[in-house]
């Protein structure tokens, strides 16, 4: 026998975003900490977490689903894959994520019960949020053009001051 269930959670990032990273080897890898070989192709195969689980795309909605089917290590030999699908909707402060994982043997209660929390969606808060401040960072180390506009008022003023004498 099979369960499913379903999370949420919220990553600070848009959902073009995140649905890129998850697709992408590189991407994956960074976002959560561990190697994987992803394709945004349409039936390409894929694995995360160091091989220990693999599958294939299904469905592939660019920024808006992603399909996957989904075993690991922990499956048996008779174990059909699960299902994942990852659902993307943009609010405030980033993209709603909706799991729905299906076709997960009896038993591996696991992946419900804090293995997607602690293996992507806080890893994907960590890895959005660097990306984020970053960002931000590279904003302030660049003068802004309001700093000149008033160092030129300045030097304009001084000038008419020394005119007035």
């Amino acid at each position: 026998m099979t369960y499913a269930f379903t999370l949420t959670d919220v990553i600070p990032a848009s959902p073009q975003a995140i649905y890129d990273a998850w697709l992408d080897s590189r991407g994956h890898t960074a976002m959560t900490g561990s190697k994987a070989k992803m394709s945004n192709k349409l039936g390409d195969k894929v694995s995360a977490w160091d091989g220990y689980i693999w599958g294939k795309n299904v469905v592939l909605e660019p920024g808006k689903r992603i399909v996957q089917t989904w075993r690991t290590r922990k499956f048996t030999d008779v174990d059909p894959d699960s299902k994942i699908t990852l659902t993307f909707a943009p609010i405030e402060g980033g993209t709603q994520i909706i799991l729905d994982h299906s076709g997960v043997p009896d038993g591996q209660t696991s992946y419900e019960q804090g293995g997607w929390q602690k293996s992507y969606f806080e890893p994907m808060k960590k890895y959005f949020g660097k990306s984020k401040m970053a960002k931000r960072k590279s904003a302030r180390r660049r003068p802004s053009k309001r700093k000149t506009t008033k160092t030129k008022t300045k030097k304009r003023k001084s000038a008419k001051l020394r005119n007035r004498r």
